[in-house]
């Protein structure tokens, strides 16, 4: 799937190759606080109920989407965008793009977690009509921070 965004710059989204690893770990390092490391990310590219995809402008990793399926339900692992591409709607293609898969699945949710802390984020997943579910304390480290688990029902308008 190719699609322009604000700046009129090609994005490409496909599954993660063995060769994306690195730029997405270092797209994580510069983004997180408690990164993944990149054995997490190796370890994905086995996933058999899920899987990573890669948004791509001329080349260059310029962010990531990690989801499961499992049970009838999605969920988004990891999501991220390199500084430097970051309101440009790549998370927002990449999160779509997971909605296509979870709705292709029959799925009925998709859930996700985010930190209090992370408001641009929240604010993204307010549009795609997630709301929060529950909150697990002291979910997140570096810094110690509660978990909102927010969902997303499918089957509703």
């Amino acid at each position: 799937m190719k699609e322009r965004g604000k700046e009129e710059f090609l994005i490409k989204i496909r599954p993660m190759r063995p060769c994306d690893i690195a730029p997405i770990t270092l797209i994580e390092t510069r983004i997180f606080s408690d990164p993944w490391p990149m054995t997490a990310f190796e370890e994905e590219l086995q996933r058999e109920n899920g899987g990573f995809f890669v948004a791509e402008s001329d080349g260059t990793v310029t962010g990531y989407i990690g989801y499961i399926i499992a049970a009838g339900e999605a969920q988004i692992i990891n999501v991220g965008v390199a500084p430097e591409f970051q309101g440009k709607s790549i998370a927002k293609r990449l999160i779509s793009h997971i909605f296509k898969i979870a709705e292709k699945e029959d799925c009925e949710y998709i859930f996700l977690d985010v930190r209090p802390s992370n408001t641009a984020a929240i604010s993204l997943y307010r549009q795609f009509g997630f709301v929060e579910l529950y909150r697990r304390p002291g979910y997140y480290r570096l810094p110690n921070e509660d978990a909102i688990v927010m969902v997303k029902n499918l089957r509703e308008e």
